[in-house]
């Protein structure tokens, strides 16, 4: 009888996510941790403040739509229940970020929200990690992961399946706030990018897909995140988000992407994350800067290949 091949989904987490914060001013450490683990963690590398500010930001828009107990200071991010479950399964599971379609639009016309992507201390990371200059995409994700009954964890998947272009594109996590393990913030498969694109399986949660890890055996690393941590990776390491364990929070995060200016790209990462158009969502914005900045650049497109998103058995 053949031996069933483990699934590395299954593991536990098994230790602490290292800060690279020493490695920032040395490239060649930086590349070669980075080509090692797939991931870079960084304690504190962006200011607390201009993080809090995102999410108060947020935060104010749930409010409005009288998603939050009053009787808990607003920052806490203390969710009201009975206002939450309101809302059905599929109107909070619209598009993986956990809020229904007018409040999303709402945090997509935040203007510090999309500034937070182009935080000095990124730009700079990330022309470090490229050894060439960086193009932020303008294709930011919110995450408002409201506390329902019906809200789904997001699979082990890597990113390249929903961004394609260029496989050297690293997603840059930000937590908006201080998310406790028990808050469910992001899991990382070390050294998963060694593998290549897997293949996948359906999913329930953000992206549908779930990256099949049959007969893989890489560790499983979190932390107790802070306002002010980033965590990036290859578009081919294996992440996960974890179950929110704190009744009535909400978790707020988001998701940034960055890519070597010469390389290519997939032409939806210059659009809007959500049916919008950037002329509705720059309304009041003040920085002209942030602002259609890709028509200055001469990219060379490739086509979205959705073969690689055809779902398979799991053999595990």
């Amino acid at each position: 009888m053949a031996q069933q091949l483990q699934d590395n989904d299954k593991k536990p987490i098994s230790s602490e996510l290292t800060d690279a914060t020493p490695l920032l001013n040395d490239q060649q450490a930086l590349q070669e941790q980075a080509k090692q683990d797939g991931m870079l963690f960084f304690r504190g590398l962006l200011d607390r403040q201009a993080v809090l500010e995102v999410r108060k930001a947020i935060l104010d828009i749930l409010d409005e739509y009288d998603l939050l107990d009053r009787s808990r200071p607003l920052m806490e991010g203390s969710a009201d229940l009975d206002q939450v479950h309101r809302y059905t399964a599929e109107e909070i599971a619209w598009n993986g970020v956990g809020v229904p379609l007018d409040i999303y639009h709402r945090v997509q016309k935040l203007e510090c929200f999309h500034a937070l992507a182009h935080s000095p201390a990124l730009i700079r990371l990330y022309t470090n990690l490229f050894g060439a200059e960086p193009f932020v995409h303008p294709r930011n994700i919110g995450r408002v992961m409201l506390p329902h009954m019906d809200q789904k964890v997001t699979p082990s998947h890597q990113d390249y399946l929903h961004i394609q272009g260029t496989e050297h594109t690293w997603t840059c996590w930000v937590p908006l706030g201080d998310v406790p393990r028990e808050l469910g913030g992001l899991a990382m498969l070390k050294g998963s990018q060694q593998s290549g694109l897997l293949g996948v399986t359906a999913a329930p949660g953000a992206g549908g897909l779930e990256s099949i890890l049959c007969g893989l055996d890489y560790e499983w690393q979190t932390c107790e995140y802070q306002a002010g941590d980033v965590i990036t990776f290859h578009s081919h390491t294996v992440h996960k988000s974890m179950p929110n364990r704190m009744p009535g929070r909400v978790r707020l995060s988001c998701d940034f992407r960055y890519q070597p200016a010469h390389e290519p790209i997939e032409s939806a990462s210059l659009l809007p994350h959500g049916p919008f158009a950037w002329e509705e969502l720059y309304e009041g914005w003040t920085r002209s800067e942030l602002m259609h900045y890709w028509n200055k650049m001469n990219f060379e497109y490739t086509a979205f290949d959705e073969s690689i998103r055809w779902q398979k058995d799991k053999i595990c």
